[in-house]
């Protein structure tokens, strides 16, 4: 579904949000989130120094810290 909006006050809220923004009805039940398009996103004309195969490749072959099973496995002895 969209919607489409027309109030300018409540645009320019929305294009000066942050990340994620709680849509609530008046009595301030939440309906929902908006959130911010682009965000993690380069911005227009700069491209990344990497390959997306250079960056899937270090996404399997740099891999450091535990296996979450070994974190897990570590609080629950300590509890």
């Amino acid at each position: 579904m969209s919607i489409t909006i027309t109030d300018p006050a409540l645009l320019a809220q929305l294009r000066q949000a942050g990340h994620t923004v709680e849509l609530k009805d008046p009595e301030g039940n939440v309906l929902g989130t908006f959130a911010v398009e682009g965000l993690g996103k380069l911005p227009p004309g700069v491209k990344s120094p990497f390959t997306r195969e250079e960056m899937e490749e270090r996404r399997r072959t740099q891999r450091s810290g535990r296996p979450l099973k070994d974190i897990l496995h570590g609080l629950e002895a300590q509890g």
